[in-house]
């Protein structure tokens, strides 16, 4: 009986000690220079507000919320019967301002060919060149005003910037809105990057430009970047999971996604893993 206690003394012991060996073995292979540096952050897609750049009713709506949409692609339009009336207005003004201008043309051409031999003052065709001066004027004024309404023509057509998700659709037709007023806001493909931080002992082991590797909860996996790293320390925000981390300073980083997909959601929580690089 007393052998037999011994003999599972000695397995117990046996068993502690093969525990330490492999904890000792496996920390110091986290600790190596060419293990990964695995961090927690969570993406971060960059989304804009869109509004018309002139005031006006919205006359049509064509996107509801969660439609996709393609850079370039009509997303509303206003009542554009006030800007074309605009635009025959304008139109009409630089008509007649050139005609205008055809009007005192050629009394000054006449009049500075006369004070050429002597027929008349040069006041007269100083008189003559004053109003052709004026013309010219009124026309460029006319022109300006014509092209200012065409561009407000344009404006009253709302185009997506990028490729992207319609995130909140604010306004409906019938609505008027004033200029810059958000009529509804989209969530770009494109640039998209994951918000981490790390903590100082470690900042000297990354720089802008090392490659990663960006992992879901669900098992995909996504290659990167790390496009940003904060010049400035703070304090680990209560998103970051780790306990220890929370009571250091730390730094931001912004690792971007090289091939993001439908896959990466606004805010869902992804692990980044950065290859430690020889120096």
């Amino acid at each position: 009986m007393k052998m037999k206690k011994i003999v599972i003394a000695l397995l117990i012991i046996a068993i502690i000690g093969a525990g330490a060996v492999w904890f000792v073995t496996n920390r110091r292979s986290a600790e190596r220079p060419d293990s990964a540096i695995t961090l927690y952050g969570n993406v971060d897609i960059r989304d804009v507000s869109l509004g018309f750049r002139v005031a006006g009713r919205i006359s049509d709506v064509q996107f509801e919320e969660g439609d996709r949409v393609g850079k370039s692609a009509v997303i509303a339009v206003l009542d554009k019967q006030p800007f074309e009336d605009d635009v025959a207005l304008y139109t009409a003004q630089l008509e007649a301002a050139e005609v205008s201008l055809k009007k005192v043309e050629k009394p000054f051409q006449r009049r500075a060919q006369l004070t050429k031999i002597g027929a008349i003052s040069t006041e007269e065709r100083d008189d003559a060149e004053a109003a052709r001066d004026e013309a010219e004027a009124q026309v460029k004024t006319a022109r300006a005003r014509l092209q200012q309404s065409l561009t407000r023509l344009e404006d009253a057509v709302l185009f997506a910037p990028n490729d992207g998700v319609i995130l909140t659709r604010v306004r409906e037709p019938g609505a008027v809105v004033s200029a810059g007023e958000p009529v509804c806001s989209l969530a770009l493909d494109s640039p998209v990057w994951v918000r981490t931080y790390i903590d100082e002992p470690r900042l000297g082991l990354i720089h802008p430009g090392q490659k990663a590797v960006v992992l879901t909860d669900s098992g995909a996996s996504y290659e990167g970047h790390i496009g940003f790293i904060s010049p400035q320390a703070e304090f680990t925000p209560k998103t970051v999971e780790t306990t220890q981390l929370r009571t250091d300073l730390v730094y931001r980083l912004r690792v971007i996604v090289n091939n993001p997909d439908k896959g990466l959601r606004q805010g869902m929580p992804v692990t980044v893993r950065l290859a430690r690089e020889n120096s």
